[in-house]
């Protein structure tokens, strides 16, 4: 993409931000956030983006003044997520704020909203869930964050049918590489390091589609390509089915560090997709996991370079 104005809100996460830095170079990129964590909005400032102070929290018709609303394209993967347990507050910030979003940025030729797989009604561990899949947002490692994301996904399909706004919505499996906190692989390998018991699956493993940084950011302007009115919907994740036991394993594998598994009752499921759809309209990945999660440790963790250097290359998915 060149010569585009890109609107982005999220972009100190582990998916708006790298999309943000990558277009901002023949972009003119803004990213909106509250820049809380210090050096984050110098991060951006420096690959040339633009930063306005906004905060979802703020649900007032003022809360976008001083804004521009001639962007071409947005990103919206800013979430309140509820950690504290407030369904109702939650729901209420979100909706509120990506039907603000939407207003303000009526005339975008697309608008690209980030939702997650977390929303779908739990079948097997292995099963492929498709974007026509039962939903039901129950998730007991985090409760209010997949009812926020459906509720949120209601709001974006109305405010798309409403303004004439050309809207994809994605719902995203799991964003890693280098930059940010790495994903959840790193997530699970700071347990790791930490000697942590870790819970997993009595039987079998939850399973995924991770989705390289690298993959992700390609995908972003072919997913506006395909926003239309009524809003387009699809799965968001990599080509690959990956059980979350054997990222663990190959983490061991890179770097001597080994995994404690407990089995459990409650574990933080994860959801493979079918991605039939997704690669209808991006193409394929051209990262794999394992070549993935090597990237990510070199660069996140040096430390361990010299002895991943020393395995056996993989190879990259054709």
């Amino acid at each position: 993409m060149q010569g585009k104005k890109i609107l982005v809100t999220g972009g100190t996460g582990q998916v708006a931000g790298p999309v943000a830095k990558a277009l901002a170079a023949d972009n003119e990129v803004w990213a909106l956030g509250r820049f809380g964590t210090p050096g984050a909005e110098e991060e951006l400032t420096r690959h040339g983006i633009t930063t306005f102070r906004w905060d979802m929290n703020d649900t007032g018709e003022d809360s976008l003044a001083g804004l521009p609303d001639d962007f071409t394209h947005v990103i919206h993967s800013a979430v309140r997520r509820g950690e504290d347990g407030d369904f109702n507050t939650a729901i209420e910030v979100n909706t509120v704020a990506a039907g603000r979003l939407m207003t303000h940025c009526r005339t975008a030729e697309a608008f690209l909203y980030v939702s997650t797989g977390a929303l779908y009604a739990r079948q097997t561990l292995d099963h492929a869930y498709t974007e026509s899949d039962p939903i039901d947002g129950v998730a007991d490692w985090l409760p209010v964050y997949p009812v926020v994301k459906i509720a949120t996904e209601g709001a974006v399909r109305a405010y798309a049918q409403t303004l004439g706004l050309k809207t994809v919505i994605a719902r995203l499996n799991i964003a890693y590489g280098p930059g940010g906190y790495g994903g959840v692989p790193m997530i699970y390998f700071k347990r790791m390091l930490a000697g942590e018991a870790i819970p997993v699956p009595i039987e079998g493993q939850n399973w995924c589609s991770l989705l390289y940084t690298d993959d992700l950011v390609e995908q972003v302007p072919h997913l506006w390509e395909a926003a239309t009115v009524p809003a387009t919907l699809t799965n968001w994740g990599g080509d690959e089915a990956v059980g979350m036991t054997d990222v663990m394993r190959y983490l061991e594998e890179l770097t001597g560090v080994a995994p404690k598994l407990a089995p459990k009752e409650v574990t933080r499921e994860t959801y493979q997709f079918d991605p039939t759809l997704r690669q209808k309209l991006t193409g394929p990945c051209k990262v794999g996991w394992r070549e993935g999660l090597r990237r990510t440790v070199e660069s996140m963790y040096p430390e361990y370079a010299e002895r991943i250097a020393a395995l056996a290359p993989v190879e990259e998915i054709q």
